[in-house]
């Protein structure tokens, strides 16, 4: 939605642990520790704001009940099995025909998006705080990742650098905004050579 779009002001959700921390079922949430949707929220600038209401519940439970009881038997009936198939009968057919039924016209058709001209992968990723090892280190989810030397510094022992996965599993360490090292899920190393050689 962002990269189609770009930044909507706030987001009505559900209360749940992908959304945020609550202390107490069924209690308040607390928007003083974030869950990573929280954190990339707040970092893009997005108010999330947490559904209380049964009202509010409900609209969206009968929404979700409506997808789980009737895409199953639409792509069914297309022949569909798999993913990348769903996904185009989901844009291509399924979205416009639900949308020309329910959707309503707005008052005023000018957007309320604003553009986004920052980097949406570096937001929308898990982000952690570590702080690396006498040896160098990085350590991550028993990864351990070796830190090279570069021309700005030789080690960052001690150093509070901030651990980057992104949807691929791939892995990047940032010492502030400066990138230090990426690397392969599986910790390895990822070389200059090695991104020559990379599609886009």
């Amino acid at each position: 939605m962002i990269e189609a779009q770009g930044l909507f002001c706030s987001l009505y959700a559900d209360r749940g642990s992908h959304y945020w921390h609550t202390p107490e079922a069924g209690g308040k949430v607390d928007k003083d520790n974030l869950t990573q949707v929280g954190r990339a929220l707040q970092q893009l600038g997005i108010e999330l704001i947490p559904a209380y209401s049964p009202q509010a519940r409900g609209r969206s439970e009968r929404m979700f009940g409506t997808f789980q009881n009737r895409l199953p038997q639409e792509l069914r009936s297309h022949g569909i099995t798999t993913i990348e198939e769903a996904n185009q009968f989901l844009k291509e057919v399924y979205l416009p025909e639900h949308n020309a039924l329910f959707a309503k016209e707005p008052e005023d058709t000018t957007s309320a998006f604003v553009p986004f001209t920052g980097n949406v992968r570096d937001t929308l990723c898990v982000q952690e705080d570590r702080v690396v090892g006498n040896d160098n280190t990085v350590r991550y989810k028993g990864l351990v990742m070796q830190i090279a030397a570069d021309r700005h510094r030789h080690h960052f022992v001690k150093a509070k650098v901030r651990v980057h996965e992104y949807p691929d599993g791939q892995l990047v360490i940032f010492h502030g905004p400066r990138c230090i090292g990426r690397y392969q899920p599986d910790g390895s190393p990822i070389t200059q050579e090695d991104s020559k050689h990379k599609v886009a």
